[in-house]
């Protein structure tokens, strides 16, 4: 008999597809949230809504006008991050105590993003979403799971250790 797959993969799967309809030309990220076991919304990384994504362009913008920076620099970035649209996706009410999953690859080996996690500003919109936990995919199987509220206790603007 054939073992089934745990719920978080199963969740963590789902965002891995919906991170294949990201229109970033770098890294592929896909967002699931659940909350009581029902998919509330999801979201991958790409341009607002009617502007032209870095794949119709055929160029990273963010690598076009910061070309040595590897972290940060999102604002040369074109695109709205998948938690971000997950997030503009559904109502509060319905992401209080809810679960978010995940999912980053890099389009050139298709490797799982190292250290992959939400960004500052990703951050700050999931703790006032009323999101629960993040759970990131680490390979196939594995993934790092963060509890919010350690976000909000170790508040990285007051202990001046911004990470990225």
């Amino acid at each position: 008999m054939k073992k089934r797959i745990d719920k978080i993969n199963y969740y963590l799967d789902i965002a891995e597809t919906v991170a294949s309809r990201a229109t970033c030309l770098r890294k592929k990220y896909g967002t699931v949230i659940v909350n009581h076991d029902e998919i509330i919304s999801t979201g991958y990384c790409g341009a607002p809504r009617g502007r032209r994504n870095c794949c119709d362009l055929g160029y990273c913008t963010k690598k076009k006008l910061l070309p040595d920076q590897r972290h940060g620099g999102y604002d040369a970035c074109r695109s709205v991050h998948s938690e971000q649209n997950a997030i503009i996706s559904a109502s509060r009410e319905e992401m209080m105590g809810a679960t978010l999953y995940l999912v980053g690859y890099r389009t050139d080996n298709h490797n799982y993003e190292k250290g992959a996690a939400p960004c500052l500003m990703c951050r700050k919109l999931i703790i006032n979403a009323g999101i629960e936990t993040v759970i990131v995919r680490k390979n196939k199987t594995e993934y790092i799971v963060y509890h919010v509220e350690d976000w909000i206790k170790n508040d990285e603007f007051l202990n001046g250790q911004l990470a990225y």
